[in-house]
């Protein structure tokens, strides 16, 4: 028990060290502006097949379970409702989260892992150029430009192909639908959909560059490092969420959800 204690310790401190890190940088380090806008097209841009394919299947399986449940309760037109909120509070910035860090976040670790193993990092450093600097802050600052405009994508195309499900293929009527989704989402779903997105992609962005930094053994440690950073940025975001939604729900109830 006390191995596995002090291994989440060391790790959890490595973590707060580099956020720091990005911290010093972005008070007194060097803008790289062209770098964050090339990663906000990789990160954001490119994200987007993947998150809206996503959001909506998403939204419309939802939507159709959520109906063949109702339909014997004869409340077919709560289904708006609990799409819109769902994919707002959970679904949309958990499953975004999720497909960011296997497309961008093991990306990230590669990438840096592989200048790490390569000494193209102390190269930098011998240069006098930061390394936190050139990889991790253009990254940072573009994950959170990026994750909650890509959350809002998905969690608005889940709603949108959830009332095609609900009024097309169940023929609900579309004025109760619509009235029903009105009436129970509101701007506080949205804040906690945009706060869950900052929390997740500074998760991701952290946790993958730390991977990337703390690569070596050539291509074998780069290999694991990525892995890691998957697994670990997934694990992460689930574990987080559950307490964002415990703290949201319980302590803040009229600034996110009244």
């Amino acid at each position: 028990m006390g191995r596995p204690a002090l291994w989440l310790t060391d790790y959890l401190g490595q973590l707060i060290g580099l956020i720091f890190d990005i911290g010093e940088s972005l008070l007194r380090g060097k803008p790289r502006w062209r770098r964050f806008f090339d990663q906000i097209v990789e990160i954001g841009f490119n994200s987007q097949p993947v998150v809206l394919i996503t959001g909506a299947f998403v939204g419309a399986v939802l939507a159709a379970q959520g109906l063949f449940q109702l339909s014997g309760l004869q409340m077919e037109s709560m289904g708006g409702a609990l799409v819109s909120v769902g994919m707002l509070r959970e679904l949309g910035p958990v499953l975004t989260g999720i497909m960011l860090s296997g497309r961008v976040g093991a990306s990230m670790a590669a990438e840096i892992g592989t200048m790490k193993v390569t000494e193209q990092v102390d190269a930098l450093r011998s240069m006098g150029v930061n390394p936190i600097d050139y990889h991790v802050t253009p990254r940072f600052l573009a994950m959170l430009v990026s994750v909650p405009l890509l959350i809002t994508e998905a969690a608005a195309l889940g709603i949108g192909a959830a009332w095609i499900v609900g009024t097309q293929t169940f023929g609900v009527s579309e004025a109760w639908w619509s009235y029903h989704t009105m009436m129970h989402t509101d701007l506080g779903d949205i804040y906690i959909a945009l706060i869950k997105g900052l929390v997740f992609g500074l998760l991701i962005v952290v946790i993958s560059c730390h991977q990337g930094l703390k690569a070596t053994h050539g291509a074998v440690g780069v290999g694991k490092g990525t892995t890691r950073a998957m697994v670990y940025s997934s694990l992460a975001i689930l574990i987080t969420n559950f307490f964002l939604t415990m703290f949201m729900n319980i302590f803040l109830p009229i600034g996110l959800s009244g």
